[in-house]
């Protein structure tokens, strides 16, 4: 993994989850598949295996870069801009 712009330009502490799992697709009642971390704000949602893909439509209405997994185990990071992990 590399690092990218965007990286140094993260909070420097992880901000606290927004909830526990992705609260739009609660609201679509679809199930979440792979839950995904804001690293800028804390927002969490599905990744792109679910129907709505609410981690990267997440990142297309506020430009907030970097999301990790919010998997159990699991800690990789993306960084959209750059399609790549970080």
């Amino acid at each position: 993994m590399s690092e990218c712009t965007h990286v140094p330009e993260l909070p420097r502490a992880e901000p606290p989850a927004l909830s526990v799992t992705c609260l739009e697709c609660l609201a679509a009642d679809s199930h979440p598949v792979q839950l995904r971390l804001c690293l800028v704000c804390g927002h969490i949602g599905c990744c792109d295996s679910s129907p709505y893909r609410h981690a990267t439509a997440h990142y297309e209405e506020t430009g907030h870069p970097v999301i990790r997994s919010f998997e159990p185990g699991e800690s990789w990071r993306w960084c959209f801009p750059d399609q790549q992990l970080v």
